[in-house]
């Protein structure tokens, strides 16, 4: 399945997208695409649902974030080996965690807010994996019995806020509307093989990155199996998994992004985001 989130921002109503494009309005079946509303249980009344029963949704809705504001928005760093290389790191022998903050979670499409005194705004295409039951200490084995399903992810990045300010790399990584996700929720019975799939990435027109998860260093369910030995993972929770190369910073001289530029970006069988990046001003 497709399932994704329509509406105005705080009035979003949960959708399927249908075979035939058509979004289907199903709030009647669950209230949201958020938590429990992602269990198991939850997809399967879905599943079940018969699409032509469903009322379609008239005209063309912003599409929200495909998740609600989630409990959990956890990030890998340096997870693919030819993006380490670009900025001359070595590559993990553990995989590199860091948070995102949840309320910097925005909807595809949206604008993208240049924060406060950014001299370095970047760019990162991304795989995220969304939860769809709790899980602690589940081995490799078992991890995809936890996952809901995958979206694409622009892990809006601040580079001097993460790398030069002192301590984590959260303070370039959370800001307002740094975390793009969507359009889609895809379920994985609809993904042949999620370590192969094509990632691309454009500024104002020109490719930047081209990649593909078949280079991440630690897989889906390396990830999910190893966060969950040191924190419980929730319905709902989001964990974007690194990027291919080609970001603004390991470009020789680096490139950042300014107002009035404008990514797309997306992953084989997920779908595509676009933005337009906005200066920051007061009262947004």
């Amino acid at each position: 399945m497709k399932l994704l989130r329509y509406g105005k921002p705080g009035k979003e109503k949960p959708g399927l997208l249908g075979p035939d494009g058509k979004i289907r309005d199903i709030s009647g079946i669950v209230d949201d695409l958020s938590g429990a509303d992602l269990s198991p249980k939850a997809l399967a009344k879905i599943r079940r649902a018969k699409l032509d029963s469903l009322p379609v949704v008239r005209g063309t809705p912003r599409i929200g974030a495909c998740v609600g504001r989630p409990g959990n928005f956890i990030a890998v760093g340096l997870n693919y080996a030819d993006h380490a290389a670009e900025t001359g790191a070595p590559i993990p022998k553990e995989p590199i965690l860091f948070n995102k903050t949840t309320n910097c979670v925005i909807g595809p499409n949206d604008d993208v807010v240049i924060p406060k005194g950014s001299t370095k705004t970047d760019w990162e295409v991304e795989l995220a994996i969304v939860i769809g039951s709790p899980a602690l200490y589940v081995s490799e084995k078992n991890a995809m019995d936890h996952v809901a399903g995958f979206c694409v992810c622009n892990d809006v990045s601040e580079r001097e806020f993460q790398t030069e300010r002192s301590g984590q790399w959260m303070k370039g990584k959370g800001c307002p509307t740094f975390g793009p996700l969507g359009p889609w929720l895809v379920t994985p019975d609809e993904i042949a093989d999620v370590q192969k799939l094509d990632m691309w990435l454009d500024v104002n027109g020109e490719r930047m990155q081209r990649g593909s998860t078949a280079t991440m260093i630690f897989g889906v369910k390396t990830i999910v199996s190893y966060i969950s030995q040191f924190m419980q993972l929730d319905a709902g929770d989001v964990i974007t998994t690194g990027t291919p190369p080609g970001v603004g910073m390991g470009m020789k001289p680096p490139r950042y992004l300014k107002a009035g530029d404008t990514v797309s970006l997306g992953i084989q069988g997920l779908g595509q985001q676009a933005q337009r990046f906005v200066a920051w001003k007061k009262g947004m």
